[in-house]
């Protein structure tokens, strides 16, 4: 008799009880099951019906329910503790009936209209550690909810559930006044001084000059990140805010950091002038305001001196020596750094027509100081940027040429080095090499946001999936509204397939391809992580879907591009794509 395939899907789980249940029932059983099933009648399951969910069964003092979205779970169990509360109003403390919830995300196995799995094993456990009234959350779900709420999220620390074999990131819940349209993620603070540079305003009167305002901040985060006793939000993140009124306590809550630093540009002939000051996010203090004015061609001292200054009001106790190491100037030509700020400018839209002319303004910057090691850099990400979205084998060889380059002119520079570093280990394949001069980077510039995301990805083709691992969570903490985080996620899922995390690898292929749905690196991972997960159907619809956009899709056209270092991996990648379906090569005509 065949075997019946068991079906399995991702879903959010909610796990509900009430606290202090025997207690109740032991004053007033009946009357205690009465007002619960008001409650359970009246507000629980109308809430969520409202919000698209499944009440999967009752557990006698509470119950377990499904979603199809992590949002609507969460909003459903912010609002069924609101109402709680305001039914409770009136009640004697000793005889209120309060729930606790837990939420989880994961992979469910279904029977019977029944679900089952370690999702809800999680679930379950993590609503026996909330309190009474309130909500506990794990990590993976904060990722899908970030910016829809109006509630505080309590870092928790990673947690060991009971007969739950890995720790759990876990949150606690704290509803607010109600949903918001701005993000209000609210970040536990760094145990060492933090800041975020804001995009500084543009005072030429010249919409044409935003991208030497964006420049100039830029070089700032630049500088101020070589501090190791600093933690410095990455620019990807304080860009977000670029062109939006802000509230400073906002953006401190956030992005997680206890200064901002906010400012203007005004650029007119051969003249600069840059106004800044450093605000205390968690009380909105000025605590320094300064102006800068000098002659174009001092630029970079004008940058250095700020960068000392915050630094110097943030943290008096930083040794000079350090100071004096951010003190560098990129290039001595002017024009070919204002072509660098234009590709910066380009390269950061992440469309492949901005990379392209990101590209141009690169070389442009290069044929005029062909010693400027960082628009090597950057060239030869563009180089790397291009090979992903298809099979450039002369993009590769062009990466490695101009990273090479880079390498040899900018030796003590950490943005020169990890993108050297990464382009060498993921084109050209010289892992050693690249892990090096990663590592490198690290000592230069631990701080730099960029060198975490070329040091997962550098990690991750040279076998080091656990690093990998960790190095990717640190660019989502430093950088957590990234443009680029798809490219995190991507990292993390194919680090968590090589792991053998085989449903932690679809959810994070799944938020990269929310972003980029056609990244095919990610697509191809969902499939072979689906076959080895126990998914079929989900890997064989997903073949399908590689197909109809590809019908010369095939296994072998795809492995043979993968950067991979070790065998194993490369012999679990074809595995998963063949029990996912993929043919081994293309179809004979």
């Amino acid at each position: 008799m065949p075997i019946e395939r068991i079906e399995r899907r991702l879903t959010a789980i909610l796990a509900a009880d009430v606290a202090g249940y025997s207690r109740l029932t032991g004053l007033d059983e009946e009357g205690t099951h009465a007002q619960l099933q008001d409650h359970l009648g009246s507000l629980v399951n109308p809430k969520i019906t409202e919000h698209r969910g499944r009440v999967v069964k009752n557990t006698g003092d509470g119950l377990l329910a499904e979603f199809g979205s992590v949002v609507d779970a969460v909003r459903c169990a912010v609002e069924v503790q609101r109402g709680m509360a305001e039914r409770n109003a009136g009640e004697p403390q000793e005889r209120r009936i309060e729930f606790r919830i837990g939420i989880n995300v994961g992979d469910v196995m279904l029977d019977r209209g029944d679900i089952f799995g370690e999702g809800v094993n999680v679930a379950a456990r993590l609503e026996g550690i909330a309190e009474a009234g309130g909500i506990c959350i794990a990590g993976r779900v904060l990722e899908d909810i970030q910016g829809k709420f109006d509630v505080v999220f309590e870092d928790a620390g990673e947690q060991r559930l009971k007969n739950i074999i890995r720790p759990v990131q876990v949150y606690r819940v704290r509803p607010g006044a109600g949903l918001v349209t701005q993000r209000s993620v609210l970040l536990p603070l760094p145990d060492k001084p933090s800041i975020a540079v804001l995009p500084f305003q543009n005072m030429s009167g010249d919409p044409e000059q935003e991208y030497f305002a964006d420049g100039v901040v830029e070089e700032i985060i630049t500088a101020l990140s070589r501090f190791h006793e600093l933690f410095v939000i990455a620019r990807n993140s304080s860009f977000t805010y670029k062109g939006r009124a802000v509230d400073v306590k906002q953006v401190g809550r956030e992005l997680g950091v206890r200064y901002v630093l906010e400012g203007s540009v005004r650029k007119a002939a051969n003249r600069v002038r840059i106004a800044a000051q450093l605000i205390d996010a968690s009380t909105g203090a000025h605590l320094w305001a300064d102006r800068f004015d000098g002659a174009l061609e001092d630029i970079f001292d004008l940058q250095d001196h700020m960068s000392a200054s915050v630094v110097g009001a943030i943290g008096p106790k930083l040794e000079q020596a350090e100071i004096e190491r951010a003190r560098r100037k990129p290039t001595e030509s002017l024009d070919a750094y204002d072509y660098y700020l234009r590709g910066m400018a380009s390269f950061h839209r992440a469309t492949r027509k901005a990379i392209a002319e990101a590209l141009e303004l690169f070389d442009k910057a290069i044929q005029l100081d062909p010693g400027f090691g960082s628009a090597y850099g950057m060239a030869a990400w563009c180089h790397v940027a291009f090979s992903w979205t298809g099979d450039h084998q002369q993009e590769a060889l062009a990466a490695e040429r101009l990273a090479r380059r880079a390498v040899g002119l900018g030796t003590d520079d950490a943005t020169v080095l990890c993108a050297a570093g990464f382009v060498l280990a993921v084109s050209a394949h010289d892992f050693d090499m690249g892990v090096a001069l990663v590592e490198r980077a690290y000592l230069l510039n631990p701080n730099l946001g960029t060198m975490w995301f070329f040091s997962g990805w550098a990690r991750l083709v040279n076998g080091e999936t656990d690093v990998a691992i960790e190095h990717f969570s640190r660019v989502v903490r430093q950088s957590p509204f990234d443009p680029l985080i798809w490219a995190v996620h991507a990292g993390t899922a194919w680090a968590h397939f090589f792991a053998g995390h085989y449903n932690e690898a679809m959810f994070a292929a799944e938020r990269c391809l929310r972003v980029r749905p056609n990244f095919r690196p990610a697509v191809f991972l969902v499939a072979a992580a689906s076959a080895l997960a126990g998914a079929p159907d989900r890997a064989q619809e997903t073949v399908a879907r590689i197909r109809e956009r590809n019908p010369a899709a095939c296994i072998s056209g795809f492995t043979e591009q993968m950067p991979f270092r070790r065998s194993e991996q490369l012999a679990r990648l074809i595995e998963g794509l063949r029990e996912a379906g993929l043919p081994e090569r293309p179809a004979t005509a």
